[in-house]
């Protein structure tokens, strides 16, 4: 599976991702810091990618059908969560998205639940 991390992601969860296995790049290093979510959108599909990020807009799915998309994956934190809350976040979301493939749907995962939106 592979995987784009969002601008709001930094060096340490980008390295959790890599440390499981997974292929991972991000905004920052392809230099598209600021890009629209549109262009985002449109970069992973172009490079199969899904999408992880904390930006509640992808979770409009006229704007962002998960149908046409390689997954999204949207981190819901609490206000100013601890890093040690965000890397436990994301790592159980890895170990759900190895138990069920996420292409073409849109997950909320939260601190306490995993939320799976189905296209069609």
């Amino acid at each position: 599976m592979k995987f784009k991390l969002d601008e709001n992601f930094g060096t340490r969860t980008q390295n959790i991702f890599r440390l499981a296995g997974f292929d991972v790049q991000t905004v920052g290093e392809e230099g598209l810091h600021g890009i629209t979510d549109s262009r985002l959108f449109e970069v992973c599909r172009r490079e199969h990618r899904c999408l992880v990020t904390l930006d509640l807009d992808f979770s409009n799915i006229l704007r962002f059908p998960p149908g046409r998309s390689y997954g999204i994956v949207i981190v819901r934190v609490p206000v100013n969560p601890s890093l040690n809350l965000l890397e436990e976040i994301i790592r159980r979301f890895l170990k759900a998205a190895v138990e069920r493939p996420i292409g073409r749907e849109l997950w909320i995962v939260e601190s306490d639940r995993i939320r799976i939106h189905q296209s069609g």
